[in-house]
């Protein structure tokens, strides 16, 4: 649930950079209208995975999905515990900070500098593409892709495809941010993908071990 909280609220802070990056770049009009519903969608999901949270007291810690595995593990505390907070209102006050500074930041510096722009814009769209690594990083470490629904996975691939396909043949103005980032998201999903046919939906390894060291 930790994942999915970090995931929705870095996903609404890039996309609404991304939006930003409309006012310098004018790229075309369908993906404005794309990353508008993102947003909404992200704020919504974000939403929902705020308010069921596992409650205090649940099993194997969950109950402190947003403050690390123990009180006193130092490696899992944040500045200010950033994403760790306990109350919903910080993650909305956070994501109207960072709007607010967006918004700012194009009024002194966006309407007269191309290098913001393009900063801006390879930015949001960089770090939006290397959201699948965790991901990819945690099926390599268990060596099973358990948990991780094949359905998600597809529509990723299905998506992926029509996204490179109108980036690169589309007659509107695309920039290149686009094509590069998206081309790189494409590559991680299709690895996810190589990913499921090796390991499935095999047990954790992690579980595995602990089954073989109770039976000892």
């Amino acid at each position: 649930m930790f994942f999915c909280c970090l995931v929705y609220g870095v996903s609404t802070m890039l996309t609404r950079a991304r939006l930003f990056y409309w006012f310098g770049a004018r790229y075309d009009t369908p993906l404005l209208i794309q990353s508008g519903i993102m947003v909404f969608v992200q704020l919504l999901l974000l939403h929902v995975a705020l308010l069921y949270r596992p409650p205090v007291g649940a099993q194997h810690s969950l109950s402190k999905p947003f403050a690390g595995s123990s009180e006193s593990d130092a490696a899992s505390t944040r500045p200010y515990s950033f994403w760790q907070w306990r109350s919903r209102r910080p993650y909305w006050q956070t994501l109207i900070y960072f709007t607010s500074t967006l918004a700012v930041a194009q009024l002194l510096i966006g309407s007269s500098s191309a290098s913001y722009t393009a900063i801006q814009g390879y930015i949001a769209l960089s770090v939006e593409a290397v959201l699948p690594l965790p991901q990819i990083f945690e099926n390599a470490r268990t060596r099973s892709c358990r948990g991780f629904r094949l359905s998600v996975l597809v529509n990723w691939i299905v998506g992926d495809v029509f996204k490179m396909t109108y980036f690169f043949l589309s007659e509107g103005d695309v920039p290149w941010a686009f094509k590069l980032c998206g081309l790189f998201q494409a590559c991680c999903d299709f690895y996810l993908g190589a990913q499921y046919l090796m390991y499935g939906e095999g047990q954790d390894v992690g579980i595995l071990a602990e089954k073989d060291a109770r039976s000892a």
